[in-house]
């Protein structure tokens, strides 16, 4: 495969040029223009690295589409990784959280497994277009939750573990108001109910929080996963975090905790629609101020899949990143982060993950998505 004509951003610089694809791998990048008449015209077009996308929520959106609907598997499964593919997604961890709670929805759910069961079984028959690994994502102030990992942490394709705590009035729920509000999002609670929902969840945070958060960094480290530390509100978090091992800050909640990540050789990772919508859903640090004070290595998509190249394009116009600043942060950076070395930049030798871009008034347009040089979006 040959492509001419194309706006190549590479880690450091973007240039008009031209790429050869040989088998599944980038072969040449050249500057200027190509005479081959087999060269696919890109036509000015962006050439960008495909994205890594380190955790997404995507996956569970799709089993779960509405309030105790469970949608089939197979099904979930295909159209989530299509819709990460046409985003411009080529490696994605699924993230899968763990630890059964009664305001978790699908977490400690038979679901998950059977998740699991359906990525290698699509994967086998090549039915997936995207290159899929595991995130598991611990609630460690649940009962279940090692049990749960240890179900699935053989799981060949498990290479991210994160730890989090969701109980109010910890970390992304300090404020146990904003809590409520989040929970009320599918109706309203009594005061009753809600008294009673704090008390049952600060009593299992109190009883096994810090007992199931050393267990899975314990099997992690004896495993060989990245393990993420996640929603840090204090530089106490990071402390711990960075004590622990941990190479990756989730979602810190305050420039505090971000400035002590970067303090501890942490990367951090902040979720690209909080760029989009210029804030976070939960009241918590602007990522685009994190970005300004260089405190911003990776971008998740989160909960959108098309937030990833729309964040990192948005970075450029407001943070006033150059792009291929901006691009690493959706591909390099996170692809370091887990131990990818193979993928994530405009290199010879690496994979031929690509994405084509087409700008629409300001706006990246994915047009093309290739996986080691197979167009699969």
């Amino acid at each position: 495969m040959l492509i001419k004509n194309a706006r190549i951003v590479t880690r450091d610089e973007e240039f008009l040029g031209a790429v050869r694809i040989e088998d599944g791998l980038i072969a040449d990048v050249q500057r200027g223009a190509t005479s081959a008449p087999d060269a696919e015209d890109w036509q000015g077009d962006y050439l960008l690295p495909g994205f890594v996308e380190v955790h997404t929520d995507n996956l569970e959106k799709h089993l779960a589409p509405r309030p105790g609907v469970m949608w089939n598997v197979d099904a979930a499964f295909v159209i989530h990784d299509a819709q990460v593919a046409a985003a411009g997604i080529t490696t994605v961890f699924d993230s899968l959280a763990i630890g059964t709670r009664a305001d978790a929805g699908l977490r400690g759910s038979e679901i998950h497994r059977n998740a699991v069961s359906a990525l290698d079984r699509l994967s086998a028959h090549e039915f997936l277009r995207a290159d899929h690994y595991l995130h598991l994502r611990c609630e460690v102030g649940t009962e279940d939750v090692v049990d749960l990992f240890d179900e699935l942490s053989s799981h060949h394709l498990l290479r991210l573990a994160s730890v989090m705590d969701h109980t109010p009035g910890q970390r992304q729920w300090h404020d146990p108001a904003k809590w409520r509000q989040y929970q009320e999002r599918n109706g309203k609670w009594s005061d009753e109910k809600l008294e009673a929902a704090l008390v049952e969840l600060s009593d299992l945070q109190a009883r096994y929080a810090a007992v199931h958060r050393r267990s899975i960094v314990e099997r992690c480290k004896a495993l060989g996963v990245a393990v993420a530390s996640h929603d840090d509100t204090l530089v106490e978090h990071v402390k711990e975090a960075a004590q622990d091992g941990m190479a990756i800050c989730e979602f810190p909640t305050t420039t505090a905790a971000a400035s002590a990540a970067r303090e501890h050789g942490l990367a951090t990772v902040m979720g690209a629609p909080n760029i989009v919508r210029g804030g976070s859903h939960s009241g918590n640090v602007s990522a685009l101020a994190l970005a300004k004070e260089g405190l911003l290595d990776i971008l998740s998509s989160d909960y959108v899949p098309s937030s990833l190249m729309m964040g990192a394009f948005q970075l450029v116009r407001d943070a006033q990143w150059t792009l291929p600043q901006a691009v690493s942060t959706v591909s390099a950076a996170p692809a370091q982060s887990v131990g990818l070395d193979d993928r994530g930049a405009i290199e010879v030798g690496l994979r031929g993950d690509m994405v084509r871009v087409g700008l629409a008034g300001g706006m990246p347009v994915p047009r093309a998505t290739y996986v080691q040089g197979k167009r699969v979006a």
